[in-house]
């Protein structure tokens, strides 16, 4: 299936940002959308609270002027990022506070945030999910993989 550039593009940076693990929802350059910005953190600026789907005056200033990051619109970045935050456990309280769902973000969680991310990159793009037949996906096997490449303490 050919893909749109800019959802090559971010679904490209997203996955080797998960498989890598830097994946990190509380960094703002390491999150779904840092990867996506190419691990600035300039679309902070576009909403008051990370999490919320609300554009500020910065964010509304440069979607009316149209700008666009790596092709995403301030809105589109911000729901993205939102999505992606909630999928993962996260909630955003009616104080505007975020909500860590567990001590320890593990990789299942990272995955369902990751899942999430691109089921809403896909329909802004007018597609069908790419990662439908991805959800069988062994995250064992990632545990096993990241558990060899770590260095042997002699």
């Amino acid at each position: 299936m050919l893909l749109p550039k800019r959802l090559e593009k971010a679904l490209d940076k997203m996955y080797t940002a998960f498989y890598k693990g830097e994946l990190n929802p509380e960094d703002c350059k390491h999150c779904a959308v840092g990867n996506i910005c190419d691990n600035y953190d300039s679309w902070k600026y576009f909403t008051d609270v990370h999490g919320s789907m609300r554009l500020n005056y910065l964010g509304i200033l440069n979607e009316n002027l149209g700008r666009r990051i790596n092709g995403y619109s301030p809105s589109e970045l911000i729901i993205t990022e939102a999505v992606f935050l909630k999928a993962c456990g996260y909630t955003l309280t009616k104080s505007k506070k975020l909500l860590k769902p567990a001590e320890v973000i593990t990789s299942e969680m990272m995955f369902k945030g990751l899942d999430a991310a691109v089921a809403y990159l896909c329909k802004l793009d007018g597609l069908q999910h790419v990662m439908d037949h991805y959800k069988k996906l062994d995250l064992s096997l990632l545990h096993k993989e990241r558990e060899a490449d770590k260095p042997s303490v002699s």
